[in-house]
């Protein structure tokens, strides 16, 4: 099965289910999940590529939400550091979570024609380099693994 970003899905219900199990995981470990939290995650959820902070910061601004930087910052800083949102290392830019409150090892397919991105599940520590993080004694303790290529959209478009 093609990653969730890349494949028809209904996706108003992929949108409140991750807001649903992020409510919810705040809620059980006492978090606090913000209106600015909230829609951040949302605008990242609306879309399957990497946004940025000041392409959130715009959306926010549209809405009344905020206008400083830092407003966007933190939000994604929390949205990142309990597992909502991933940052895309190679766009600099954030994608909302497609497994939230799992603990995983995600791995991104970025489409290098329209920026589409898919997370997918890794295991680092069953591989080669599990192998040779065993062989020297070295603990992987996170992961950040990001391939670059088309998505089935941009390879059926012909150039």
């Amino acid at each position: 099965m093609p990653p969730l970003g890349f494949t028809r899905h209904d996706h108003d219900s992929c949108i409140a289910s991750a807001v649903a199990t992020a409510d919810e995981v705040c809620r059980a470990a006492g978090l606090r999940f913000t209106p600015v939290r909230r829609r951040v995650l949302e605008i990242l959820l609306e879309r399957h590529r990497a946004l940025g902070a000041y392409e959130i910061l715009d959306v926010l601004r549209e809405e009344g939400l905020g206008s400083q930087p830092p407003v966007a910052y933190r939000a994604l800083d929390f949205l990142t550091q309990h597992g909502f949102a991933h940052k895309i290392e190679r766009l600099n830019g954030f994608i909302a979570c497609t497994h939230p409150g799992d603990a995983h090892a995600p791995a991104f397919l970025i489409c290098r024609e329209c920026d589409a991105v898919a997370e997918t599940l890794t295991a680092p520590e069953d591989g080669r380099l599990g192998q040779v993080a065993r062989d020297t004694g070295f603990e992987i303790e996170r992961t950040v693994l990001e391939a670059e290529g088309l998505c089935p959209n941009c390879k059926r478009t012909p150039a």
